[in-house]
């Protein structure tokens, strides 16, 4: 019985839990909510197993249920790469490659990437965008770009896939004419967060209400790390910066970094290639990814 499981019984069942009732679940897939009930019913006499438990106004998760939702997860995602792949080997080359990157990322590598794709593809035109934060995630879920090169986010959405490319060192550093550059030592936190630190801000609502490395109360928000460079070296506040972007600043004395209470190792960025499940990169954006890496 197990051998005649279809992929439209997997799906309803994530859709189901998702949804949280069999009735949003049939709104969402364009069903009857019977036809959900019955397709469910069907999947667990097949399997020998209850997946749910209806003795409540709504269906619960069993504990067998909760332990194969994740391997239907993964299933439903193999066979959308499957899907997906197959799908751009039959048509081929992309026509074009469009790239999310997080203004963190260090450029030479960028540029190495950019150079071996126009000599690797040449009839792939390559479009870039740097943002930060949400606004490289944002693009991708929404099929403007087909990778993303995230890091500032932390947190990746279920529907993408992730792939470690490299981690980017970052410090905290204020001007040597700051209060802060004065401190001798580490920084009690009770100290940084009277003063106004430097952060950068998302373009997007993806994460409103939300903050990332942020000390002190007292904050202006900048969306341009350029902008956030050149406030730091004029004194306007702290923050931290990428390592690579402001080496030169350090050895000539125009900033001067400072250690935070707390704070025993190195800050790193994990930085990652994202793409959507149900979109995987074709030959130029996977060569793309590689150089990256």
């Amino acid at each position: 019985m197990i051998d005649g499981l279809t992929l439209d019984q997997l799906r309803t069942f994530i859709a189901a839990v998702d949804a949280g009732s069999f009735s949003a679940a049939g709104r969402k897939l364009r069903r009857a909510q019977s036809v959900v009930s019955q397709t469910l019913a069907n999947l667990e006499a097949q399997l020998g197993l209850k997946l749910f438990d209806r003795s409540a106004r709504y269906p619960r998760l069993t504990e067998a249920g909760s332990t194969l939702l994740a391997d239907a997860r993964a299933l439903a995602d193999d066979i959308d790469g499957f899907k997906a792949r197959a799908h751009a080997m039959r048509q081929g080359l992309e026509p074009q490659l469009s790239v999310a990157i997080d203004v963190m990322y260090p450029l030479d590598a960028l540029t190495r990437a950019a150079t071996h794709s126009r000599m690797a593809f040449p009839h792939t035109p390559l479009r870039l965008y740097v943002e930060a934060l949400g606004g490289v995630i944002e693009p991708v879920l929404e099929r403007d770009c087909s990778i993303g090169v995230i890091g500032s986010l932390p947190e990746i959405p279920g529907e993408l896939r992730a792939e470690a490319l490299r981690d980017v060192r970052m410090v905290t550093v204020a001007s040597p004419s700051h209060p802060l550059a004065k401190k001798r030592g580490v920084v009690p936190k009770s100290v940084l967060a009277k003063q106004v630190q430097l952060v950068l801000t998302d373009r997007t609502a993806l994460t409103r209400g939300r903050d990332f490395g942020v000390f002190s109360p007292l904050s202006w928000r900048l969306a341009d790390l350029g902008a956030k460079l050149e406030f730091l070296k004029a004194g306007l506040g702290w923050g931290h910066m990428p390592q690579h972007m402001v080496e030169a600043d350090l050895a000539s004395g125009a900033l001067v970094r400072i250690s935070i209470e707390g704070v025993t190792r190195p800050m790193v960025m994990a930085m990652k290639a994202v793409y959507r499940k149900d979109a995987p990169p074709g030959p130029a954006g996977r060569a793309f990814i590689a150089q990256l890496k």
